[in-house]
């Protein structure tokens, strides 16, 4: 069994995937690179990282023998682009009370617009990665300018036919927080990614559930409900996907 289906991610949709601490989703941030540049060879992907290297991404792509075109490793191609969000403005170390961090949003979001607009050459769909907005939060960005950038980023990619993968950490289920329902309300599906009631295994390592946005009531397309939850084992390189209730699957 596969996932995601290869026309989840389309362009002008925005995908929230939602993952808990026992239960993390970076397996399906790098799977969703893998699969769009497999599926194109001149689709661009543009990660926005808060939490990991450019190191890190290129060992997980080395893992899964992941190569441009030039067959060179995929982190040097031309199509694919690492933005490391603190490199452009680094975090400040006082953080005490009533000190916000003066990240700028603002320039993160022109530089990706600049290399959005450069995409836009070869007729493919681009994919915008931002690999944890949480951490944005926590780093003392006001959730007032954490909502204008995620609707700014929206908005740019319907504008360039691109496609936005958002990831948030859920650290109180199951209430959600304000950030969480802001962000509800803007993507297109909400990718839950979330431990096992009874623990984790070792057959199982989580489960995924798809859910419509506000903008796809009329569609029951793609949704998968906690009642009939996708499985996951995860592996060194990837991960094995299988229906609730077994301990089977292929890659």
């Amino acid at each position: 069994m596969q996932f995601p289906a290869p026309d989840l991610v389309s362009s002008r949709r925005l995908l929230l995937i939602t993952d808990q601490l026992p239960a993390p989703a970076d397996f399906l941030l790098h799977r969703f690179l893998h699969l769009h540049l497999k599926q194109s060879k001149t689709a661009k992907c543009i990660v926005l990282a808060v939490s990991e290297s450019l190191e890190r991404w290129k060992s997980v792509a080395s893992k899964a023998q992941m190569t441009s075109p030039q067959n060179t490793n995929v982190a040097h191609s031309e199509f694919f682009q690492f933005i490391d969000v603190f490199d452009q403005h680094p975090p400040s170390q006082n953080r005490g009370e009533g000190h916000e961090n003066k990240i700028s949003l603002k320039c993160i979001y022109d530089l990706l617009s600049v290399k959005l607009s450069d995409s836009r050459t070869n007729g493919q769909i681009p994919l915008v990665i931002l690999d944890d907005i949480t951490s944005l939060e926590w780093f003392g960005v006001s959730l007032l300018d954490l909502s204008r950038f995620v609707r700014a980023l929206r908005t740019l990619c319907v504008k360039m036919d691109a496609a936005l993968v958002v990831r948030h950490h859920i650290i109180t289920p199951p209430e959600p927080d304000a950030l969480l329902r802001h962000l509800l309300q803007l993507c297109t599906y909400h990718i839950e990614v979330r431990p096992l009631a009874s623990g984790r295994s070792g057959a199982v390592s989580g489960e995924i559930c798809v859910h419509l946005g506000p903008s796809m009531k009329d569609t029951n397309e793609h949704v998968i409900s906690r009642t009939s939850a996708l499985q996951y084992r995860l592996t060194e390189s990837s991960a094995v996907f299988f229906d609730k209730g077994t301990s089977t699957g292929v890659l």
